[in-house]
């Protein structure tokens, strides 16, 4: 019975067919100096001006739409995502979102946020005590 469920299940795949909408790719990484998070999205074929985005001290937001051209026909095959989307990033390192920028080009959106600096506190301080007569 195993044999016969794992031969149909390369024939059939689970999830075969079934539509979810459209997940742009998100990478997130660190940069050196000055520190910075950089976040690349893929956005193939996504107006700019469909494109909104939101931070948080802990928390980046990417939203929009990615519209079906217009005008396709009778489709035989549908291979392509559409749809609006939503994509939250929770951040490893507190950034000032007053900070970030963005641009976007040939369909990839990327921003960068300034990571927030705190200065090192030293875990013990030696006071010195001088006697007062």
């Amino acid at each position: 019975m195993e044999q016969l469920v794992t031969e149909l299940w390369q024939i059939v795949p689970l999830g075969h067919g079934i539509r979810h909408g459209y997940r742009p790719q998100v990478d997130c990484f660190r940069t050196g100096d000055p520190p910075q998070l950089a976040i690349i999205v893929e956005l193939p074929g996504v107006d700019p001006d469909r494109i909104r985005l939101a931070a948080t001290p802990r928390r980046f937001v990417v939203a929009g739409v990615r519209e079906r051209p217009k005008d396709c026909g009778h489709y035989q095959r549908m291979e392509i995502e559409y749809g609006p989307f939503q994509r939250e990033v929770t951040l490893t390192e507190e950034v000032d979102p007053a900070g970030a920028s963005a641009s976007y080009e040939r369909g990839i959106l990327r921003v960068t946020l300034p990571i927030v600096v705190r200065p090192t506190i030293r875990e013990s301080i030696l006071i010195e005590v001088t006697l007062t007569r």
